[in-house]
């Protein structure tokens, strides 16, 4: 602060220097002390002259009080920014939490705490280049998509009124709310397609939006611009949900839309995971218990519930089983099937990858399920402890000494 008043100090002392040797040039001087020079005619090539000189003495001034100003409130910059920003994709897509790549660069070089991986458009490729710019830890993030918790589109819905106004969905909420019986439901008027800054949605020919997920990078723009707020960012391998957002009754919900929940609990009582709820008259699906295992999705009476996972585990029973039979006791779609004391057999055909049999199962000879490698290593801690209590057991016991 006082080195910023010694440098105004010492601009306004030149500035007065420039006014003294100046100043009687270009105006007469009049009043006590002050002597008045009166002429007939005024030479304009001396006033201009003058004039010049001292506007290029007042530049000269401030520019090198600038220049001082700049150099010693110069803001240090960390060269790994740069390296950093051109490694991103570039996109200002916001997927990354910032408003945009140079902020998401200088936080991520400054801010240890701010991981390399975040951003989505630039894949793994860019996580590593920043990672060992950062001297960070490149961890593997799963996807992020943009998921449509709506399937009624126009023909498996209702209107109240024909809109014909602007085709944008924000146009045609300020119009009465829109124009859809379902208060809760997607408008179809795509403006969700039209900020897609990749290019990742396409409205359908029943006017609902569809995503490509090889070109999604969750960026949240669609999110934000929903009016209706029926598009959600998650996680890509959490791919079975209830894609509606209704919170009318079940009376209410089939009189608007063919295909919402109505809340009937089918969803709630098949899942071994109890992974959906009903609350507001709607079921969600909790993605943190769900394990994708698909058996709420054909209880479903109005299909609300969809399944998007395109390749599912499936189990495999090893030469390890030993017939008990308890597989095809648990097995809720009767996939596993056999004679006891002999070994089983998995039909994948109709197997979900729920890994129930694999949890069931006595000796662990189920594989290839999404909770194989939990059910092993539990089986192998289990293991260890018994291993350690019974040598715990045999060292607390007695020596006969009369051997």
């Amino acid at each position: 602060m006082l080195e910023t008043l010694n440098i105004i100090g010492m601009l306004l002392e030149m500035l007065g220097n420039l006014v003294q040797a100046f100043g009687g040039q270009i105006v007469p001087q009049a009043g006590v002390g002050g002597g008045v020079d009166v002429k007939e005619s005024i030479d304009v090539l001396v006033l201009l002259k003058d004039v010049l000189v001292f506007i290029v003495a007042f530049s000269a001034v401030f520019g090198i009080a600038l220049a001082m100003a700049a150099q010693r409130f110069a803001v240090k910059i960390d060269p790994r920014v740069d390296e950093v920003r051109g490694v991103l994709a570039g996109a200002h897509c916001g997927a990354c939490g910032y408003p945009g790549c140079d902020q998401y660069a200088e936080a991520v070089v400054k801010d240890p705490d701010v991981a390399p991986n975040l951003c989505t458009p630039g894949g793994s490729r860019c996580t590593e280049s920043v990672a060992a710019i950062t001297g960070k830890v490149a961890e593997a993030r799963d996807p992020i998509f943009s998921r449509i918790m709506c399937q009624g589109g126009t023909s498996k819905s209702r209107k109240r009124y024909v809109y014909e106004g602007v085709r944008d969905c924000r146009a045609a909420v300020i119009a009465g709310g829109g124009d859809k019986s379902c208060a809760y439901g997607c408008l179809g008027y795509g403006t969700c397609e039209a900020v897609c800054p990749f290019d990742a949605i396409h409205m359908n020919e029943d006017n609902l939006p569809v995503v490509d997920i090889a070109k999604c990078t969750g960026c949240r723009k669609c999110e934000v611009a929903c009016p209706k707020q029926v598009i959600e960012i998650l996680n890509g391998g959490k791919a079975v949900l209830v894609a509606c957002h209704s919170k009318d009754k079940g009376a209410q919900v089939r009189k608007n839309c063919d295909i919402g929940c109505i809340a009937c609990g089918k969803c709630v009582k098949v899942c071994p995971y109890d992974a959906p709820s009903i609350e507001n008259n709607l079921s969600r699906i909790d993605i943190d218990k769900c394990r994708v295992c698909g058996l709420c999705v054909e209880p479903c009476p109005t299909n609300a519930i969809v399944d998007l996972l395109t390749l599912r585990r499936k189990a495999i029973i090893t030469e390890r089983c030993i017939g008990c039979h308890k597989c095809a006791k648990v097995c809720p779609v009767e996939a596993a099937s056999g004679e006891k004391k002999e070994r089983h057999t998995v039909d994948r055909s109709k197997c979900t990858g729920c890994g129930i049999c694999t949890a069931n199962c006595p000796v662990q000879a189920i594989e290839g399920t999404f909770n194989t490698k939990e059910v092993l290593d539990a089986a192998e801690k289990k293991k260890t402890e018994r291993a350690a209590a019974k040598a715990a057991k045999a060292a607390e016991a007695p020596v006969d000494s009369s051997a």
